[in-house]
């Protein structure tokens, strides 16, 4: 799986979301995702919705995911 796979599953579970999928060898990836979806939602339940998303390819064609999720609000740049 491509990180631009990854980042179509994301974008069709949280609509409007900034996402951005790395990977070197299409196994460990590392996603960064700003979505108001995460607003007032905990570090678990952030995660708990991309896993959702990607649904079963994690685990198996996605080895590792490293997740940075924020609300909108959160971000500094």
């Amino acid at each position: 799986m491509n990180p631009s796979e990854i980042e179509s599953l994301i974008l069709q579970a949280m609509p409007g979301a900034s996402v951005r999928v790395m990977s070197d060898d299409n196994v460990h990836y590392s996603a960064r995702i700003v979505s108001a979806d995460f607003s007032g939602l905990g570090r678990l339940d952030r995660h708990r919705r991309v896993h959702d998303a990607i649904g079963p390819s994690l685990g198996r064609e996605i080895h590792a995911l490293t997740l940075e999720l924020k609300a909108p609000d959160e971000v500094d740049d």
